[in-house]
């Protein structure tokens, strides 16, 4: 008998949209590999409708706060209904970059320096000599990222904003020049990078990250054996010193100016890695031979509580 999914999708956090267009997608592929799924537009009264449903596996594909931060993955571990992706701490931490950061950095992964300011302090006066990055502690798709570049005489002055969503703590981070590298990891597996470009964006944003065509992913990246490698490990280190299960990708700058080893900088690791037409990890997954329907059953047949 077919195993009953219940794709967790939407919610309330600012990336809604993204989360609908993942989790069809994904409930699309499920019922196309045989599994039955029940589409669950996630609100406050998740916990309720979870025990009705009593599905056999949460394929979780929220995005933002309260689908990977900890929360969803308590309600579950509570009803006891096996989930995809990481559990309630690793998720709690991966979500809080600068913490994460902390303990990548304690397991040998090299990290963009950085600390966390509130946003009001960050305004006033150049925290750092530019170039550097503003972000939000907990936020993910690059949502309230600023960069502030060498010319710019003012601290970003969005920040001083009433209406700022984000939060008044922020992570500020010295900026790395180069490449924009991924890598993605699958169970106990670290799959190839990928490098992204962007056409006609200032950076790796929203708009590019989510508009078809908006940004290229070259898997394998071209990159110097003994770089890939480093990466590869770096991702692994990452995903088991957080405590993440199933499948994470690390995010990763590549400044190859200089030398061709150059100097790799770990951003943060990713919990929820994004399941739309134009992500991430299924183009990674499929360099490594998995289909969009694969990787999907090996995740739903991954899926336990006490992760």
């Amino acid at each position: 008998m077919a195993k009953t999914v219940a794709v967790l999708m939407g919610g309330l956090s600012a990336e809604r949209p993204v989360s609908l267009r993942s989790g069809n997608a994904c409930a699309d592929a499920l019922e196309a590999e045989g599994y039955k799924v029940l589409r669950v537009d996630v609100d406050a009264d998740i916990a309720k409708t979870l025990a009705e449903m009593q599905p056999d596996v949460a394929f979780n594909a929220l995005h933002g706060p309260g689908g990977e931060d900890g929360r969803i993955q308590g309600i579950l571990e509570f009803l006891r209904i096996p989930y995809t992706h990481s559990g309630v701490l690793a998720s709690a931490l991966a979500m809080d970059k600068q913490r994460a950061k902390i303990v990548a950095k304690a397991a040998g992964v090299p990290v963009a320096e950085g600390r966390v300011m509130h946003r009001l302090d960050v305004a006033r006066k150049h925290p750092f000599t530019p170039p550097y990055v503003v972000k939000p502690v907990a936020e993910g798709s690059s949502f309230g990222v600023l960069i502030v570049r060498e010319d710019q005489s003012q601290p970003p002055q969005q920040l001083y904003a009433a209406d700022w969503p984000f939060g008044d703590m922020v992570l500020v981070e010295r900026f790395v020049h180069g490449r924009e590298l991924t890598c993605a990891v699958m169970g106990d597996v670290a799959l190839d990078v990928c490098e992204i470009t962007t056409e006609g964006f200032a950076f790796y944003d929203y708009d590019s990250k989510y508009s078809d065509g908006g940004s290229i992913h070259i898997v394998p990246a071209a990159l110097p054996p003994v770089v890939a490698r480093k990466i590869q490990e770096w991702s692994l280190a990452a995903h088991k010193a957080v405590g993440c299960r199933g499948v994470s990708r690390s995010d990763f700058r590549y400044d190859d100016r200089f030398s061709e080893q150059g100097e790799i900088a770990w951003l943060e690791i990713n919990t929820q890695p994004g399941m739309t037409p134009v992500s991430l990890v299924p183009d990674i997954a499929r360099a490594a031979g998995h289909s969009f329907g694969e990787l999907l059953t090996w995740m739903v047949e991954d899926a336990s509580c006490d992760r």
